[in-house]
Parts: structure tokens; C-alpha cells; sequence
């Protein structure tokens, strides 16, 4: 690997260290309260190893070295402090783009901190050829295994071929096993085993009655076994931890919830972790949220199999009352998007919109924003809750220029980008994820629409001919593609209402009136050339040898900075002044030809999105997307490499730990560490009590 490509793989030096402030938010709290984010933060983090097994074979072992190591450096950080990557991405992957960072500190430096421990060093040479190893380009990226990636969502499987993958996938939704809690492993005979994360080794008779099941097909005389007791001793912690919680719940949705949280946990029962969100929608504007388990399917290469994550969160009022404005306007907001009353739901199922406080995220890296529950059955017809992290989205970095800003934009991009930001999540997640019908046979013979008199498809001016038959999901049909697909969806509805000045004027800019040089036309100035800067910087997260795109969210952004760009009248281009020197490349933006240029070309590519989706259309979907996330020779070849060139480290965020004070353990210690990579590990190293 030559010296341009490997420089976008060598961690980052130094990272970007940010503090996650909690402290006056979680001081506010009564005892009761302090006790219940405790437990839960707690059975959050008791998840950390899970995580770390999600990445890669060897991130366990170097986070085991990282720990040990600290036991001999007599306070000497200085050693450690390359290690804090590591910890803030947990693991060896970026959390964001998915791709192997190697260290920059020297191998022989490496193992020469790992001779002063025994220990370390025996751990040491179970990853020493993993660490540095760059010579594969296609191992330096998550994804297939038979595509060269690494994902151990299927372990010890490097003959495993997506085909099995689908094949097995298909088996287990007929018979009706979730699959979010689950690795699947491929053995030496040729048979495969499904593990399940569970405190036990017996099944749920709740979820499944049979756990052997014989192959047909391609794969007649192989067979596939469900094993449950996958990360045993992480989910007793947590069930654990959650059993403590449930004491200290403040309503009795919660404690149903931690109820079926155990229940999730400690039997393996994806059942029971759905029924679980069902107690979690009606649990509305609590003092402390929280929400734990295999949530988000953007690691697994699939798209079906779920990243461990938890949080336990303060509400935060102020902010939360902005949320709670849009949301009972939303109602009126959501006709305004481009497709007709039929491809939305009949009504709009009100959300809990809140502004939290993060006291703990555990996971891999911690998004601005979130809609769940991910489950379409209880997003489509009971509801679902949004969340904006508040001191995720003004944890502050260094102030410095911002790549493909023009100089005369640095000042409003700087003012207005995190109003900017919040107005984007906002919408993004209420609305975006919020919105939107999928046309559905949902047993055999009914539907959710009129099957005599189907809709007319705005897209062909066709009545509709497909929909989504009993059994199917979106996340079923849409399989690999659907969480970048959504994420389009969602940022596009987002570019789509953010010129409407009434939207702006709930979060509290402008008064309504249409005034593009006024505080709201900067805010949506600065929403649009956001999103087309980071449709640039996307491109660090797009892999030339694979051709594959590593991060749901950059590839979306990718697809709408090229919307900007087709949008003619010169609405928008990238410019430069060497054809052979993109040093200078910049933004051009017309703020005045968004409402004529930049919000019709988004309107008409988001109709199209939906309506795909909307009838389960993947053909026409896949077709269409990677038209708009296809790169080019010029984008692959001249900007990208400017654009690792000039990246920047993302931030990653020092979280503070509790812990009980007192013999009788009846009060709760918050203990916040420094924005360093020496924070960063203490606070891993004094984590490790759970």
C-alpha cells in the first residue's frame, strides 16, 4: 500500500478528546433517580466487550493490553495516550466509516511497553500481526467476508459466502427468529450455527420451539443450529444490572420495560426486547431515558444483525420545548412533502421529541440524534420517540477553518453551524424517519391500502403494482442497502422542510417571514452548504479498491451533494483554480437559488426515494441510488485524495462514570474525567468495576 493510501488508515494524531458534560444534569436528579441511571448505565457499559467481539478478533485483546499496560506505566501517560483512538472508537475500526486505523507509534515502541508487563506481553502476541497488517486493502474495511472484509458478526467464517448469508437469513425469518441478537458462524463441516446473546443456554420457548432445523436447497443434507449462551457472562452483568434498575423505576412503564429488558437479556428473547419498546414509547417525557440492546444493523454487512449500544440520559426542558413545538405541528408539516396522502400513514403517530443529556453512551460511537424503535411494525402502527443529544451536538472542538469553505462563508458557517445542525436532527429524525407509509399485504388477502383502487405512483403516473407481501419488512427486502437508503431519506426530508421559514421559526430563528439574508436564511444557508460539505468529506469513507462505501450516513451525503450539483442555474459547484491542484477546492452555493434551484431538485429526488420505498420497489431503488452514490474517476481520483489530505479527527467523547458511596450504598458518585486521551482511559480503566 503506497504512502497516499495508507495515510488515511494511520490513527488519528492527535485525536479530537471532547468532555461529554453531565455534571449539572445529573446533580439535579433526586436519589431515586441517581440510583435508576445508574443501574442502567452501568448494564450499558457491561456491554463494552460485546462491542469490541462486534469489530474485530483482535479488539478485545488490545483493549485487555491497553487495560493491563496502564498497570505499569507509573503514571507515566505519555505511553498510553496513542491508545485513546482506540478506546473512544472501541476498537480497531473507526465507529464512523468502518475502516482499520493503524497506530502511529512504532511497532518495536509497542513491544517494548509490552515487555515491561508479562501479562501485556502475552496478550500482546495473541494481536502484534493484526495491529500493524495493511498489506490486504480489502481487510482494511468492514464488510463481507467473502469480499475479503472483516465482520465478526460471522467468527471463524472466512469461507462463508452471502449467499449463505441470504440463504440463512430467509430461513430464519420463516421461522420466525429475530436476528438483531445474533452472530452465525460457519463450521469446519459445512454446517452453520446462529448464536444467540443470552445469560443462558436454553431457549426462549417465548421466541422459537425448535433449535435444529435441516438445509434444502443449494445446502440439502447441511444443517443450522441455534446456540444461546453468546456473550454468557456480558448479558448475566447486564440483566443483572437492569434487575437492580427496575427497582428504582419511577412509572409503571418502566418498570414493565426493565421487565422485559431482563427478560431480553437474560433468555435471548428478541420477542421480549420488542415488547420492551412497546413500554418504552409510553413511558413520555421521563426524568431519566434510557434505552439498551442490539439496536442499530448499519456493522452488520447484511443489515440485519445489531451493534450493542445503551444509553441513560437527563432530560433537558428548555430544549426539549422547541422539540414539542414541531412535533404538534408535524401534522401540518408532513403534506408538505412531495408525494400524495396515500404513500403516508393515515395518521401521524405523535412522538416523544425530548433533548437529553447524555450521562452514558456505550457502543461504538454516539450518534446527534435517534428515532427508534427499528422495528417497522411498531413505527408504522403504535408509535416511536425521538431523541436530540444535546451535549453530543455542543460538545465543543478547537475552533479552526472549516476544508471547502470559501473564506467569505468561515464566519456564518462558524456562527450558524450548530443551529444549523440541530434544525437538520430535528427534522431528520422526527420527520424524516417519522414520516412515510410502506403499502403493505399484511396477511394474506388484506391490505393496508385499497387493493381494488390502488394509488397512483407519482413517479411513473402508474397505478401501483408492487407492495410488501405478508412476512416482508423493509429492512427484509431492502436487506444491505436499506439503512443508507433510509438515512437518504430522512437527510432529504431534512433539505426538503428546512426552507420552509415557519419550521425555522419554531426552533427559534426568524420570525416566519421569508428573509434569506435575515438570522433564518443564514441557518438555512448554512443547512445546505453543510450537507454539501459533508458530501465531500464523504468520500473518506468511500474505499477505491472495494468501490464500497463504508458509512450509511457519508454515502446519503453523498448522493444529496450530487442532487445540489444537478440542480442547474448554477446553484451549485465545486470550485477550483488548478485543475491539477485541488488544494483550493471550495463551495459555491447561491443561497438566493435554494427555494428555486436547491429544494425542487431535492423534492424531486426524495419522491422518488419514497415511493421505492414506499412500494417495495428494490430494483428500481437500487437502480436509482447508485446512480446518485456512484463515483467517479475525477471524485476518486482528484478530490479524494484532497480530501483525506485535509481531514479532520472526529471527536470522540470522555463519558462519566457513577459509582455507589457509602458503606450501605445508598447515595450515587458522579465522577467526570479531563478532555484528554488520558482521560479517556482512566475513564475506561475505572469502569471496569461493572
Amino acid at each position: 500500500m503506497d504512502d497516499l493510501a495508507l495515510k488515511q488508515y494511520l490513527a488519528d494524531s492527535p485525536p479530537t478528546v471532547v468532555n461529554l458534560a453531565i455534571k449539572p444534569h445529573f446533580e439535579a436528579l433526586n436519589d431515586r433517580e441517581k440510583k435508576y441511571a445508574h443501574y442502567i448505565s452501568r448494564a450499558a457499559l457491561s456491554g463494552t466487550r460485546i462491542n469490541l467481539r462486534q469489530v474485530s478478533r483482535e479488539s478485545e485483546a488490545i483493549y485487555d493490553f491497553i487495560l493491563t499496560l496502564h498497570k505499569s506505566c507509573n503514571g507515566d501517560w505519555k505511553k498510553l495516550g496513542s491508545s485513546a483512538g482506540f478506546i473512544g472508537n472501541t476498537g480497531n475500526y473507526k465507529s464512523f466509516g468502518d475502516s482499520k486505523f493503524i497506530p502511529r507509534i512504532p511497532q518495536d515502541k509497542v513491544a517494548a511497553l509490552a515487555k515491561t508487563n508479562p501479562e501485556a506481553e502475552k496478550l500482546y502476541n495473541t494481536f502484534k500481526d493484526d495491529l500493524y497488517e495493511s498489506k490486504n486493502p480489502a481487510r482494511m474495511h468492514l464488510g463481507y467476508p467473502d469480499k475479503g472484509h472483516v465482520s465478526t458478526y460471522y467468527p471463524d467464517s472466512p469461507d462463508i459466502t452471502t449467499d449463505e448469508i441470504e440463504y440463512t437469513a430467509n430461513l430464519l425469518k420463516e421461522k420466525g427468529l429475530m436476528p438483531e441478537n445474533t452472530r452465525m458462524r460457519k463450521t469446519p463441516s459445512g454446517d452453520y450455527e446462529v448464536l444467540v446473546a443470552s445469560a443462558v443456554t436454553e431457549p426462549p420457548t417465548r421466541d422459537i420451539k425448535d433449535t435444529w432445523f435441516s438445509l434444502d436447497g443449494p445446502y440439502k443434507g447441511k444443517s443450522l443450529r441455534l446456540v444461546f449462551g453468546d456473550h454468557q457472562v456480558e448479558m448475566a452483568k447486564i440483566a443483572r444490572n437492569l434487575t437492580e434498575a427496575k427497582k428504582y423505576a419511577l412509572n409503571e412503564n418502566e418498570d414493565q420495560m426493565q421487565a422485559e429488558y431482563i427478560k431480553a437479556f437474560h433468555d435471548g428473547s428478541m420477542y421480549a426486547h420488542k415488547d420492551s419498546q412497546r413500554h418504552w414509547i409510553k413511558d413520555k417525557g421521563p426524568t431519566v431515558e434510557c434505552n439498551i440492546g442490539f439496536i442499530e444493523t448499519y456493522r452488520d454487512p447484511h443489515g440485519i444483525r445489531g451493534e450493542w449500544e445503551g444509553f441513560a440520559a437527563m432530560i433537558n426542558k428548555e430544549r426539549t420545548r422547541a422539540f414539542g413545538e414541531l412535533v404538534r405541528s408535524a401534522p401540518a408539516q408532513i403534506p408538505k412533502l412531495p408525494w400524495p396522502a396515500a404513500f403516508e400513514k393515515d395518521k401521524f403517530l405523535a412522538p416523544d421529541f425530548t433533548s437529553l443529556e447524555v450521562l452514558t453512551f456505550a457502543g461504538s460511537g454516539i450518534p446527534a440524534g435517534i428515532n427508534i424503535p427499528n422495528y417497522d411494525d411498531i413505527r408504522q402502527n403504535e408509535g416511536f420517540k425521538n431523541v436530540s443529544l444535546g451535549n453530543v451536538l455542543s460538545a465543543a472542538a478547537p475552533k479552526e477553518p472549516i476544508p471547502f469553505i470559501r473564506a467569505e462563508d468561515q464566519d456564518v458557517f462558524d456562527a450558524c453551524k450548530d443551529p444549523a445542525f440541530e434544525v437538520q436532527v430535528g427534522l431528520h429524525e422526527l420527520l424524516g424517519h417519522g414520516c412515510g407509509k410502506l403499502l403493505q399485504e399484511t396477511e394474506p388477502g388484506k391490505f393496508n391500502f385499497d387493493i381494488e383502487n390502488p394509488p397512483l405512483n407519482p413517479v411513473t403516473g402508474q397505478k401501483v403494482s408492487s407492495w410488501y407481501k405478508p412476512g416482508e419488512t423493509w429492512g427484509s427486502v431492502f436487506g444491505g442497502m436499506g439503512p443508507s437508503y433510509e438515512e437518504c431519506r430522512a437527510e432529504s426530508v431534512a433539505m426538503s422542510l428546512c426552507p420552509d421559514y415557519s419550521i425555522l421559526k419554531i426552533f427559534g430563528f426568524g420570525d416566519g417571514s421569508e428573509d434569506i439574508n435575515g438570522k433564518a436564511g443564514d441557518v438555512l444557508y448554512i443547512c445546505y452548504l453543510s450537507m454539501a460539505r459533508a458530501g465531500i468529506a464523504a468520500l473518506q469513507f468511500w474505499d477505491p479498491n472495494s468501490r464500497k462505501w463504508g458509512q450509511a450516513h457519508m454515502q446519503a451525503r453523498f448522493a444529496i451533494m450530487q442532487v445540489f450539483l444537478r440542480a442547474g442555474g448554477d446553484f451549485c459547484a465545486l470550485t477550483h483554480s488548478n485543475p491539477n491542484d485541488l488544494s483550493d477546492l471550495r463551495i459555491t452555493l447561491d443561497r438566493s437559488k435554494i427555494p428555486t434551484h436547491g429544494k425542487p431538485a431535492v423534492d424531486a429526488f426524495l419522491q422518488k426515494l419514497h415511493v421505492f420505498k414506499a412500494t417495495a420497489d428494490l430494483a428500481a431503488a437500487k437502480q436509482f441510488y447508485e446512480d446518485y452514490t456512484h463515483v467517479d474517476e475525477w471524485f476518486a481520483q482528484k478530490v479524494r485524495p484532497e480530501v483525506i489530505r485535509q481531514a479532520k479527527p472526529r471527536k470522540v467523547f470522555v463519558q462519566a462514570n457513577t459509582f455507589l458511596k457509602g458503606d450501605d450504598g445508598e447515595g450515587v458518585e458522579l465522577r467526570e474525567y479531563e478532555a484528554s486521551p488520558e482521560g479517556m482511559i482512566q475513564s475506561f480503566v475505572e469502569r471496569e468495576y461493572i
